[in-house]
Parts: structure tokens; sequence; C-alpha cells
């Protein structure tokens, strides 16, 4: 492939809410459970955040940083579980806000939390066959837990925006497969207020099962082992499960430092992989490579070989709060003002 990541923004809202603050509500050790998830804390959307407001502000930053111009964009994505509408697009109103219309395809992804991901990988196609110049990926999330579930712990909001083209690459796409069941492990029907989850079943059969092999079989297409690798990113749901699957495949705490990012700021979804790519990014030096394996519920996995080009030496990322300021900085909130953010109390008649 000529095509690869041309620039690329993040953004995670500001309100933090801890796991302890939460299990105090509910009568348990919310310390406890957010150490044995290794989430330290959680983002927590502003009432006036959703897919859209970060979708938007994550893909400002990368269009000012790789000073592209939004009429060049040919096909805009956002791959997202929480869309703000049932029936209305969120990439049209994205492409809106940024400048980028109307001369472009755009459309809303869903494969749970490889949404953006899938999205990434159709941009590259349609950039590569020289259909568009520039491809907007979006991973977006503002998902959330039902009050007192296991997921309310680490269910957060954020997102990243990578557009992909063929000139000034700062990361090359070498090769890109995906590994894909049906498996059950994830689900919300429609009009369902919250997800449901098959508990334990998520673990082994489900995330483990498929980002091992997507990675073991990227490695094998591609001819490479763990060590050939400076950086590893794989989704991330909390802290424990990228760190478990990065052992066993043979890839150490090192390569994963920069691409885990879940336990300061929640699992984000859609965006879990693409922040840790972003703020990988954030870090890297030229000639770098890096294995990066989404997963959505469902099930499936993508995995990418990457590898940094002298291009990203002289990118200017001094537009916009680097990932470490998200991962660093935020302010936390007691569970009744994240509650009221969240509408959790619902008034009769809502």
């Amino acid at each position: 492939m000529e095509a690869g990541i041309v620039s690329y923004g993040a953004y995670v809202p500001r309100y933090r809410i801890t796991p302890a603050e939460i299990g105090k509500v509910w009568g348990v050790d919310g310390a406890g459970m957010g150490a044995g998830l290794n989430v330290h804390r959680k983002s927590v959307p502003a009432p006036d955040e959703d897919t859209i407001t970060i979708s938007t502000e994550a893909l400002r930053v990368a269009l000012v940083r790789g000073a592209i111009d939004p009429q060049e964009i040919g096909a805009l994505y956002v791959g997202s579980e929480s869309h703000p509408y049932a029936v209305k697009p969120t990439a049209t109103v994205v492409a809106q806000a940024v400048g980028a219309t109307p001369n472009l395809t755009a459309a809303d992804f869903e494969f749970a939390c490889k949404a953006g991901t899938a999205a990434i990988q159709v941009c590259l196609g349609l950039v590569e066959s020289k259909m568009v110049k520039y491809g907007v990926a979006i991973g977006s999330d503002t998902s959330q837990g039902a009050p007192g579930d296991a997921l309310e712990y680490s269910a957060s909001a954020g997102g990243a925006a990578f557009v992909m083209g063929r000139e000034h690459v700062i990361a090359s796409v070498k090769r890109t497969l995906s590994y894909t069941t049906d498996t059950p492990d994830f689900w919300r029907r429609e009009g369902q207020r919250y997800p449901s989850h098959s508990g334990r079943f998520t673990g082994e059969p489900a995330y483990f099962r498929h980002v091992s092999e997507c990675a073991r079989r990227m490695m094998e297409a591609v001819s490479s082992t763990p060590r050939d690798y400076r950086h590893i990113v794989f989704h991330q749901p909390n802290g424990k499960f990228p760190q478990r699957v990065g052992k066993q495949l043979g890839f150490t705490d090192e390569q994963m430092k920069y691409g885990l990012v879940t336990p300061y700021i929640g699992n984000t979804y859609s965006g879990a992989a693409l922040i840790g790519l972003a703020n990988v990014l954030d870090h890297a030096k030229p000639g770098e490579r890096i294995l990066v394996v989404g997963y959505g519920s469902g099930a499936g996995s993508d995995a990418f070989d990457l590898e940094t080009t002298q291009e990203i030496a002289t990118f200017d990322r001094s537009f916009g709060a680097p990932v470490s300021d998200f991962l660093e900085n935020g302010v936390e909130i007691p569970y009744a003002v994240y509650a009221k953010f969240r509408g959790k109390i619902r008034m009769e008649g809502d």
C-alpha cells in the first residue's frame, strides 16, 4: 500500500469520575473493582457533548495539523455505537461543521467498538484506488452502562479522527486484515437504553480469541515477530485485557506503554484503540513499526501493520492538546453530577 495516515486528532471530555465514587453509591468496593479492571477513572461528557461534538473537535485538530483543505475530503465516516440519532447520520453533521460538504460521500459505521477501525479500512481502499484524495475515519463514543452494572465502571467518552491519504504520509499502512465471527458477547436491541453483555463470555471466546487470532494472522502475513514492533495498540475495554493478550502474544509492557490509555480515561469504545494510536503517534519517531488490533463485539477484529515515515519528524502537533493532556488532567465530579450529566435520573413522563 502507498496510502496511510496523513494527519490525526483526538478529543476527550474534561470531566472524570472514579470507580470508588461509583461503588460508594451502590455499596460495593468500587476501588477494588477499578483496580481489578485497571481503570483508575473514566471520562464523562458534559450535557452539551455527544458523538457529533467529540468527532468534530477531533477532526478540526487533524485538519489544522495537516493543513488540509476540508473541500479536498472525498469521504467521511464516523464509527460509533452511540450515534445521537437512530435515523439521521452523524457524518453529515460533522462534515458540514468542518466545511467539507457537499462534494463527498459520508456515512455512519456500526460494529460495536471496531466501527472506527472499519472506517479506516474503507478509507484506505478509496484512497489507494485514487477515488478520493483524502478519506476521514473517526471513532467516537459516549457509551454508558446501566446503573450498578459492571460496565458503569469503565464505559466513558472520547474519540479520534484520522485523515488517510497518499501525500505527506506520516504513518504508512503496510497491511490490514480482519478476523470476524458471529459471537454474541455484547448487544443492545433497538429501543433499549443500556447494552447487555454475556459476562465472562466476553473474555475468552470473544475478545481474547479475536484479538489474538487477528494479531497472529497479521504477523504471519507480513512475516514479523513481536520484536519487530516498537509500539502495540490493542482495543481496550478495560486496562486489564490488552495487557493480558499482549503478554500472551509475547509483547512487553514497554511496547504497550503509549497505546494503553483506558486506565486513565476509561473505555471510549469506538475511540479506544484509535486514541491509543493517536497517543503512540504523539511520541513516535521515523521508522518505527506499529501493530494495531481493534475489536468489536459481535464479533470481529481489524489489524494494521504501520510504519512511521520521515514526515512525522516535522509533523506539526502544536495545535490541539496531545493525548497525554487528556490522560493526566480532568475535573473529578461526584456521582450525583455524573448521573445528571448522563441522564440516569429520569423524570416522570421522560
